[in-house]
């Protein structure tokens, strides 16, 4: 295989060649002359046909060079370290390659794009639900339903409802944007994560009574610390338990254990309840994702809960891990480093 310019020196060695035979072969005069109009001949010939080739071929090739190498935004200066090929063939090769970096980026354009329509649609729909809901009480009781004071007791109940729904998810939309975008930093520090589930099984307490739930904490044998951001992880701890107790049967139970290990600890939170179909589970971290949409905006809850969780664990290197049984319930679990102090001390 030859380059460009190699091709056009051993074009124009055989062109000088070819015309020294030529005139070997028709001359009838002596050899000494013969020998010095070859050389000359040849000469003349070789560096025209050099200097012709080079011009039509090497520096047209160098050309189509510049301009890919405008077009791609990229140096050519590895194509002069690898072995002499065929010119055409490596533009050819440039060409297809270039060609299939811009295909995946059209189709990761598409992607978004698509990303983007539903995430509109899905937008629009959660707020519209719980506006038009208070707007339809507000707007019955200035029809005269106020002056009915049970059922304008009742109204304003339901609408105050229907907004705190609303700020609900729409705080929930700025935290997964600010997440996202970075605006919220992560403040890593030591903290007792037995303590943390602690306070968010307690805020929940009130909640899971109504339906005789029980939710408990399993005390570790020794002190579960790890580097996380306290409010971070009381936010995925929090978004984790509502929705055992939510989705759990009545009377039954939500379990929040860990496992400690070397470099890690890993938190549980295991529930009896409905249990979550296979085909459902590599899905359900997506915003506004529902298993069952009809019986989730039943039971409450903006959708955008396990987004956040995914959010915030990957903010801490980590990521949420699902194990479920329709019918038998299910367990989510992620893991946070231990704090040096504590796998110090287990070390001794």
């Amino acid at each position: 295989m030859y380059n460009a310019r190699s091709l056009a020196f051993l074009l124009a060695l055989a062109t000088g060649i070819s015309t020294a035979v030529i005139l070997f072969l028709i001359a009838d005069i002596n050899s000494n002359l013969l020998s010095t109009i070859s050389v000359i001949s040849f000469a003349i010939t070789f560096a025209v046909s050099y200097s012709l080739l080079h011009f039509l071929v090497f520096k047209g090739v160098e050309d189509i060079y510049d301009v890919l190498n405008n077009v791609q935004g990229k140096s050519f200066s590895g194509l002069h370290n690898e072995e002499p090929r065929n010119p055409l063939k490596h533009i050819k090769e440039e060409i297809e390659s270039f060609s299939s970096i811009k295909l995946g980026e059209i189709e990761d354009l598409k992607k978004s794009e698509t990303f983007r329509k539903e995430f509109i649609a899905d937008v629009s729909h959660e707020l519209k639900t719980p506006i038009f809901a208070a707007q339809g009480f507000v707007h019955t009781l200035l029809d005269g339903a106020v002056e009915d004071k049970s059922v304008r007791d009742k109204f304003l109940k339901k609408a105050a409802k229907s907004l705190d729904g609303l700020d609900a998810l729409v705080q929930d939309l700025l935290t997964l944007s600010q997440i996202e975008t970075g605006d919220i930093k992560m403040k890593f520090d030591n903290i007792d994560l037995y303590s943390l589930c602690t306070e968010v099984v307690e805020q929940y307490e009130h909640r899971a009574a109504k339906r005789n739930i029980s939710v408990k904490v399993k005390k570790p044998e020794q002190m579960v610390i790890v580097v996380a951001d306290w409010l971070r992880i009381t936010q995925v701890m929090t978004n984790l338990v509502s929705n055992a107790i939510k989705y759990s049967n009545e009377g039954g139970e939500v379990v929040i254990y860990f496992e400690i290990g070397e470099r890690y600890i890993h938190t549980h939170v295991k529930d009896h309840g409905e249990g979550i179909p296979q085909e459902h589970l590599k899905r359900i971290f997506e915003r506004f994702y529902r298993v069952e949409k009809s019986r989730s905006r039943e039971k409450g809850g903006t959708g955008l809960g396990l987004a956040i969780v995914k959010h915030i664990l990957e903010g801490h290197k980590s990521r949420a891990i699902v194990k479920s049984e329709p019918g038998k319930g299910s367990t989510f679990s992620f893991r946070l480093p231990a704090a040096e102090r504590v796998t110090a001390a287990k070390a001794k």
